[in-house]
């Protein structure tokens, strides 16, 4: 049996099209299609459902997997019908639909289950709201915690979900007959959707409501405060489940925080040590002296640096790096010594009468 519908036909992509591809795609044909933008138009409908349909299995990585198996071996080509294998179907005008066994193609029973089973699209997951946070070194190497700002789609305030007015009626949807739910037919299967009629509601309100426009969700603002792991790095995510934007079925998705580390203007980070550099003047550097050198803590840690100290030279502050996996790494203390760019005539005599008794050429 081939496959009546071709889902990257559907969405107007490639076989290789990326996920970005796809869900641009999706987009475009979603907004053109909308019952909203095409009150009336049962042909519309139907496009705005085969659409759905497709986007819920090409936008799961899992699911296009599965599905692009079962398409290389022709849509179920090769199935043979169970015993009492034609029953009605729910779709429209009385449509049939057959069962067929895959035991014969290595589990392509089980791959087609996992793709349509029911189970499957009543736990249909939101896409997850991607955010960046910039934090600073401090935070990423020790951990800590960040506000987030993010914007997510709630349960209306006017209607509670409903989409209707205050005051309107509700009457059961003639699309889905109160069931929140349409079947689509794949090639002589049923898979079920979220109505694109009621939205899933199972009601039609006489009258919208005004603050949602019927959607019965509005776009707002949450705050959250999230942790940053010890010995975080630019690019880290973490994923925040349910924090994320609600689903047609009413599931929150999840929130993935991208995390940007900001320059520090006096630490640098390698690995797990980090790097500071702490300026003496040359005659520090020569007959030795004791320096507060800051830590990421905040503290401060004496420091003694011996005669004779040479520019460059790094002095190591045991366990006051940066935090990971329980380890924490030390502290690089990188000495530079300022020269002075002008001297008196007095202080010049004074050099050169200094490097005539040590020897020194100028």
């Amino acid at each position: 049996m081939a496959p009546q519908k071709d889902y990257y036909r559907v969405l107007g992509v490639a076989e290789a099209a990326t996920a970005d591809e796809i869900k641009k795609s999706y987009r475009r044909l979603a907004k053109k299609h909308h019952p909203d933008a095409n009150p009336g138009n049962k042909a519309a409908g139907e496009k705005f459902k085969e659409i759905s349909e497709a986007y819920s299995v090409l936008s799961d990585p899992e699911k296009r997997k599965q599905y692009d198996r079962l398409r290389k071996f022709g849509a179920f080509a090769g199935g043979t019908p169970r015993p009492g294998g034609t029953r009605p179907g729910p779709g429209a005008g009385g449509q049939t639909y057959e069962e067929f066994d895959f035991g014969g193609l290595g589990g392509l029973g089980d791959l087609f289950s996992s793709i349509f089973g029911e189970k499957k699209e009543e736990q249909e997951k939101s896409d997850a709201v991607e955010t960046v946070v910039t934090i600073p070194l401090r935070v990423a190497a020790l951990g800590g915690k960040v506000p987030v700002v993010v914007q997510v789609t709630e349960s209306c305030p006017t209607c509670r979900g409903s989409g209707a007015a205050p005051g309107a009626t509700l009457t059961t949807c003639e699309e889905c007959r109160g069931t929140g739910q349409v079947s689509f037919g794949y090639g002589g299967f049923a898979v079920k959707r979220p109505c694109p009629n009621c939205r899933g509601k199972g009601k039609i309100a006489s009258q919208r409501c005004g603050t949602c426009q019927g959607v019965g969700e509005v776009r707002a603002e949450k705050k959250l405060m999230i942790d940053v792991p010890a010995g975080t790095d630019t690019g880290t995510t973490v994923r925040l489940k349910g924090q994320g934007a609600k689903g047609p079925g009413g599931r929150s998705g999840d929130l993935l925080v991208s995390f940007q580390v900001e320059e520090d203007r006096f630490f640098t980070r390698d690995g797990l040590d980090v790097i500071c550099h702490v300026p003496v003047n040359i005659v520090q550097a020569t007959l030795g002296t004791k320096i507060k050198v800051r830590t990421l803590d905040g503290k401060h840690v004496v420091l003694r640096l011996p005669p004779g100290t040479q520019p460059g030279r790094r002095f190591r502050i045991k366990g006051q790096g940066v935090e990971k996996n329980g380890t924490r790494g030390d502290q690089m203390v990188e000495v530079t010594v300022d020269v002075p760019a002008h001297l008196t005539p007095e202080q010049e005599e004074k050099l050169k009468a200094f490097a005539d008794v040590a020897g020194l050429k100028h």
